[in-house]
């Protein structure tokens, strides 16, 4: 099953072998993304806040000092060009989530993320593009301006990672970080058709992913990460998505991958008030009869699932309260402590329900959002509808799927299964694969089989 791609650039870890071998220097393997850059991005407009000059100079230092040997093993990425979310932390660079009155906020170091990468042999070459307040399906903002679809310039590259996807779709870079609470990581891999990973909630940290009203406050460092929200990669295929999440990840972690034939799956593709389009459905019925063709066994209800109508409901009032830290909603309520406690009680028990249907499967395949790729909006996805098998409906109601992971602290990888039509355009589809706490490179693995299986 075929689905479109735009680019036959090289990945990470193939750009770090060519280098290894002496098949191109690091200069020139960042002088080739910077070119990709300068080509592509006038009309995607990817790259908020390039860092050209420094990459170019770490470049040559690295070409300089000859690190080869050892470096290689404690150095997988060494001299490979990426890009992260503008929202990440990197010295020296702005760090504005989108807002005019807030460009003045420069990093005073790297994020956590970001050093893990250094160390690992990246250079960050810029950050990519963002929603203000990293809130929406869609990657536009009075400061940067508005990202498009590499598949198609009329239409969204996903958010609040959109900048990310859509360099990584383009092949401007091979692999970019993003965050994800309501599928943003997830979305803009569905949308543009390649792969992305949301973590195991804690898995990696977001020491400075932080809003820049309170980072530029001095002496401010966030001690915690957030409720629900990660730090997740993506990339272009299943290998680098792996190894991101490893020199991404806080604690080591384990990995027991197992044959597609001797693992029991189950797909969910239907979930209450949240209805999805046929064309992401169509694509997803004819992956999961491909599986099954190949010898996958994969079940279609279990008396297992949580209540998902009350998912759906409390995994939004988490959401939301936390994204506005408290603050009241715009009907004037305001969450209490209890309210809060309330919300962590049910999280806990959601997630409880989640371990016990782990018990008897090893993965949940499902689609990571209702639609394909959207047609730009003028204003945020989420104050208005978004069109199902001609219908419209609320688009808040399409964060059910994103939070189907995002609620009891699931990995979840999406994986490009095919491509389908939607509104008048052919755009490409993903699918997620969610397995239980902390097995996220058994997620990636599974993901990377399912991928085989579908495309060969």
């Amino acid at each position: 099953m075929a689905y479109p791609q735009l680019t036959d650039k090289p990945g990470a870890l193939e750009t770090a072998a060519a280098i290894r071998v002496g098949d191109i220097s690091v200069a020139e393997a960042v002088d080739a993304a910077i070119t990709r850059i300068e080509h592509y991005d006038a009309e995607i407009n990817a790259l908020a806040v390039p860092d050209f000059d420094r990459a170019a100079a770490r470049a040559k230092r690295m070409d300089a000092d000859g690190q080869r040997g050892a470096e290689w093993s404690n150095q997988p990425l060494f001299g490979v060009p990426m890009t992260v979310k503008e929202s990440f932390d990197v010295e020296g660079l702005q760090s504005c989530w989108g807002h005019k009155n807030l460009t003045d906020y420069v990093a005073p170091r790297d994020s956590d993320l970001v050093r893990r990468l250094r160390a690992a042999g990246a250079i960050i070459i810029g950050k990519t593009n963002v929603p203000v307040d990293l809130t929406d399906w869609q990657s536009f903002n009075p400061v940067y301006g508005r990202t498009t679809n590499p598949h198609d310039p009329a239409r969204s590259a996903g958010g609040s990672s959109g900048g990310s996807a859509a360099a990584v779709a383009s092949g401007m870079v091979a692999c970019d970080f993003g965050t994800d609470i309501g599928g943003s990581v997830r979305v803009p891999a569905h949308f543009c058709g390649i792969w992305g990973h949301k973590t195991t909630w804690g898995l990696v940290s977001k020491q400075g992913h932080d809003h820049p009203m309170m980072a530029r406050r001095d002496g401010f460092v966030a001690a915690h990460d957030g409720v629900l929200s990660i730090a997740g990669p993506l990339a272009r295929n299943a290998d680098d998505l792996a190894i991101l999440t490893e020199i991404g990840a806080q604690i080591p972690l384990r990995s027991n991958p197992k044959p597609l034939s001797e693992c029991r799956i189950l797909a969910i593709t239907e979930y209450p008030g949240s209805p999805v389009d046929a064309s992401v459905a169509e694509p997803a019925e004819i992956a999961i009869e491909a599986l099954i063709a190949a010898g996958v066994t994969i079940d279609r209800a279990s008396r297992l699932v949580p209540d998902l109508e009350r998912q759906k409901s409390t995994y939004l009032k988490m959401m939301n309260t936390a994204m506005a830290r408290g603050a009241p909603s715009p009907s004037g309520k305001q969450a209490t402590a209890s309210d809060w406690f309330n919300l962590l009680d049910a999280q806990a028990a959601n997630a409880f329900e989640w371990a016990r249907l782990f018990d008897e499967y090893d993965f949940v395949l499902a689609p990571p959002a209702p639609v394909l790729a959207i047609p730009h909006l003028e204003g945020s996805v989420f104050d208005s509808t978004i069109r199902v098998n001609g219908q419209d409906m609320p688009a808040s109601s399409a964060l059910a799927w994103a939070g189907l992971a995002t609620f009891p602290n699931l990995p979840s990888t999406v994986l490009p299964i095919g491509s389908s039509n939607y509104e008048g355009a052919e755009l490409p589809c993903g699918m997620q694969v969610i397995g239980p706490q902390w097995s996220d490179l058994d997620c990636i693995h599974a993901a990377a089989q399912i991928g085989n299986i579908l495309h060969g």
